[in-house]
């Protein structure tokens, strides 16, 4: 069976069956909701886990799983009416502060997910040597918001100091591994094709060198009417979500290789396990904690700041009001 479409009953032929002999109707087919996603653990961990382990179907939902390229193109299709929800990284802070999307549940911090590397004939030692260079990434992602925080370390300036070379991500890699750019910052697991065809390159400095004043969080966001019209639903999702994300972390060696062998069969093992280290998880104790003291408002806020500034947000819609910790904090209890 799809873990991605399950229904406990597959047809009304058989639940009529069912019925007319006496046996009772097990359950209703599962509510559809279109999931968008980017491909990552950092992302989708949770998701496959909780497809893989039962916990969405035990809620009575059919994820209908669509994956996209970033984040931007997530929000851009959940906008248009073609998705309900979306999981994806940074720009979770962005389009909701504009009044496009609720965000209602984090998965995780992206705290060494984004890496800036450097050629190994760049000449580039430390981040002020990027002065004067180009830099491939891809505007507006959780790797545009970090690199935008080491060049800010370094006193340097984009279109002043440094050249950001706007790609996709797969083409900003593959610029990189050509030598047309001496630099780029990405998102794992691109840092395996490097590692892999970008000979004698190394990482200058990852995520984690600003956390916690700079923690970059990544998570799920609605369509705004879809949120205000399937409250039900939405706690059905966290229910779920905090059920997988409890069983990836209590079964962490069992659950990535399961990830690994289904979702990621092009990463290697050791290679995705040190990619779901480079994540900082937390237990959905931990995670209720952090959403009532104000936490998760404040590294929201902390990202939408970057998009306003780098984006020309007019009239933002702050963290505080677009994020809704309400459903989160009465499903999972102190």
């Amino acid at each position: 069976m799809n873990p991605q479409r399950r229904t406990l009953l597959k047809t009304g032929a058989l639940a009529a069956a069912m019925s007319g002999i006496g046996m009772p109707l097990l359950a209703r087919a599962a509510q559809p909701v279109r999931v968008g996603y980017l491909h990552t653990p950092a992302v989708d961990g949770q998701i496959w886990t909780g497809l893989e382990t039962g916990a969405f179907a035990e809620q009575g939902l059919d994820l209908q799983m669509i994956k996209f390229t970033t984040g931007l193109e997530l929000f851009q299709a959940m906008i248009g009416g073609s998705l309900d929800v979306l999981s994806t990284g940074a720009v979770v802070s962005n389009f909701p502060a504009r009044g496009q999307g609720k965000v209602f549940l984090l998965n995780n911090v992206e705290y060494a997910t984004a890496q800036l590397w450097v050629r190994a004939d760049s000449g580039i030692k430390s981040a002020a040597d990027l002065k004067g260079k180009k830099i491939s990434t891809t505007a507006g992602t959780t790797a545009h918001v970090f690199l935008n925080r080491v060049l800010q370390g370094a006193n340097l300036q984009e279109g002043k100091d440094v050249q950001i070379v706007n790609q996709r991500m797969t083409e900003a890699v593959t610029s990189f591994i050509s030598g047309a750019v001496p630099a780029v910052a990405l998102w794992v697991p691109f840092d395996v094709t490097v590692k892999q065809k970008a000979e004698g390159a190394r990482m200058l400095v990852d995520a984690s060198a600003f956390y916690p004043e700079a923690a970059i969080v990544g998570g799920w966001a609605a369509r705004n009417d879809f949120y205000d019209k399937n409250p039900q639903l939405i706690q059905s999702l966290i229910k779920g979500w905090v059920k997988a994300n409890d069983h990836l972390l209590s079964h962490t060696d069992e659950a990535i290789a399961a990830l690994q062998k289904k979702q990621y069969p092009e990463v290697p093992l050791a290679d995705l396990k040190n990619q779901f280290k480079a994540s900082k998880y937390f237990t959905s104790g931990e995670w209720r904690a952090k959403y009532a003291d104000g936490t998760v408002t404040k590294w929201l806020q902390q990202v939408t700041d970057f998009f306003v500034k780098t984006a020309n947000i007019s009239n933002p819609v702050p963290a505080s009001t677009y994020f809704d910790p309400k459903p989160y904090l009465d499903i999972v209890k102190a």
